[in-house]
């Protein structure tokens, strides 16, 4: 992606859309649980906030950014929890106010990016368009959470291309957090969008391909359902596998929502 602007625009709507929801609620409103465990909707706009402001350094202040992976290494399992957990702690106005103005410090930034220019991050590197796709893909997941504790349906919309994009890309390394070898060949997928056109990705004459709708992928890709509940197909083992692990984002796996009739 040559040109960062488009997905840059897209995260900014992204952005305003969750905020259009969350910004009338009442503190009551902000404890209220989310499908995430031990997750209000307070963690869900403090992990965005924080995510956001550590995307901002990455930007800004390569050495500082350092420093963030260091905390992280030393706290593996507790280091994404506990930085939601610090920011919902605080008062709901504040908290919003935060975001904010963390995210349009990184809007601003994202636009400055010289062309070219890569960014240290928590999994590989990042040019600009996959800095703004990646936290378009979290504000899209998180966002999910929020309107669903709060009986909101959200459409999809063709901002997903974005997250179906970095959920394909990012193939090998839901292998890699797994300790698996990712397979040589690359996959065929192919995923119809929300106004009906096909997306594709890869060769099209692969023998293993993925197909299905674009926000069944995406929502298997950021663990916000699980694959039984989804209508996506696999051909191939591989491919099969790859369903069962997929993640679009850094980290090492998470649990994923349970199947159905599964708890946790």
């Amino acid at each position: 992606m040559s040109d960062p602007t488009p997905v840059i625009d897209d995260l900014r709507e992204e952005s305003e859309e969750l905020d259009a929801l969350v910004a009338k609620l009442s503190p009551e409103e902000w404890r209220l649980a989310t499908p995430a465990p031990g997750w209000t909707i307070a963690h869900q706009i403090a992990h965005l906030n924080w995510t956001d402001r550590a995307a901002l350094v990455a930007l800004t202040d390569e050495d500082g950014f350092k420093g963030l992976v260091e905390q992280a290494l030393a706290a593996p399992d507790r280091y994404v929890d506990d930085g939601a957990e610090e920011g919902a702690t605080q008062d709901p106005a504040v908290l919003l106010s935060a975001w904010r103005h963390d995210r349009t410090a990184l809007d601003e930034a994202l636009r400055a990016a010289a062309p070219g220019a890569r960014f240290p991050w928590y999994g590989p590197p990042m040019a600009t368009a996959s800095m703004a796709t990646a936290r378009l893909m979290e504000t899209w997941a998180h966002g999910l959470d929020v309107a669903a504790t709060l009986g909101v349906s959200r459409p999809p919309t063709d901002r997903l291309r974005h997250v179906a994009r970095i959920g394909v890309r990012a193939r090998d390394f839901a292998y890699a957090a797994h300790g698996l070898t990712p397979p040589a060949e690359p996959f065929r997928v192919e995923l119809t969008g929300p106004g009906g056109d096909l997306w594709t990705y890869g060769p099209e004459d692969a023998p293993q391909r993925v197909t299905g709708p674009a926000l069944d992928f995406c929502l298997l890709a950021t663990q916000r359902a699980h694959r039984t509940d989804l209508a996506l197909t696999a051909e191939g083992p591989d491919a099969d596998r790859w369903l069962d692990i997929a993640q679009a984002f850094a980290g090492p796996p998470g649990a994923g929502r349970p199947a159905p009739g599964e708890t946790r």
